[in-house]
């Protein structure tokens, strides 16, 4: 089970705070804000923004919501202002981690941060130190049994996907971020249940974590997800489902 694929699997087994509809809509609503400053308020040319609003709409936002959300994004309506900012850093075992955060005040995000780290056997790191070992990529979760996988692999590379593999009884689906959309919107033309998808920070190598070690990782990473600024934590662990019954 490695970190990139399959933490938002374990955060559904473990009932995980982010099932809570108040923190997905507030992370939803930066993001949207996020993307609309960066790239304008029409998401027919900003491919983050469209993304956003989607997931926005899969969540059941209200419209009036996302129509604010922009707004603030655009400065056509008056809001915090919010700035992206990455940190780095390793945990227990020396898993590598990335936490992607939206925040309105960084000198009090960092030492928060940094003491999460410290808590759970982490440590922070420089910028740059972990970055390295990751990839930006287009992501998916279909349960094995969707579809047969032969056909499946055809749809999705037909779409514009580069990688399928078989994880136990899920298939993991690999894009390049610019055919994200193009693959969900494949999948689901032709019915497939999508179990979790997103554009993540992919390991270009794991780190084989069990025991002790494997627990106080899922527990860093979970407090770190429990952090208000916090919008995605990524990390390259390799934990072992059967893990997840200790923790």
């Amino acid at each position: 089970m490695s970190g990139h694929s399959k933490w938002s699997t374990i955060k559904h087994k473990k009932g995980a705070l982010d099932a809570k509809r108040g923190r997905i809509f507030t992370r939803l609503i930066r993001e949207i804000t996020i993307a609309a400053r960066s790239g304008g308020g029409d998401p027919s040319g900003n491919a983050r923004l469209r993304s956003a609003i989607a997931t926005a709409k899969e969540a059941n936002m209200p419209a009036d919501n996302i129509t604010r959300a922009i707004k603030k994004g655009t400065g056509d309506m008056e809001g915090v202002q919010l700035e992206e900012v990455t940190y780095e850093g390793y945990g227990p075992g020396g898993v590598a981690v990335i936490v992607e955060t939206v925040t309105d005040n960084k000198n009090r995000t960092v030492p928060e941060i940094r003491h999460i780290f410290a808590k759970h056997g982490g440590n922070m790191a420089a910028a740059n130190s972990v970055a390295w070992m990751f990839e930006k990529k287009g992501y998916f979760v279909v349960h094995s049994s969707a579809m047969p996988e032969d056909q499946l692999l055809d749809l999705v590379l037909e779409a514009g996907a580069e990688d399928m593999s078989q994880d136990g009884e899920n298939f993991e689906i690999f894009t390049a971020p610019d055919s994200f959309e193009a693959v969900k919107e494949a999948l689901k033309g032709k019915g497939v249940a999508i179990s979790a998808s997103e554009v993540a920070m992919t390991p270009k190598n794991t780190v084989r974590t069990e025991g002790q070690a494997a627990r106080r990782v899922l527990n860093l990473i979970e407090a770190l997800e429990e952090h208000d600024d916090v919008q995605h934590v990524w990390a390259n662990f390799d934990i072992d489902e059967s893990e997840l019954q200790a923790s």
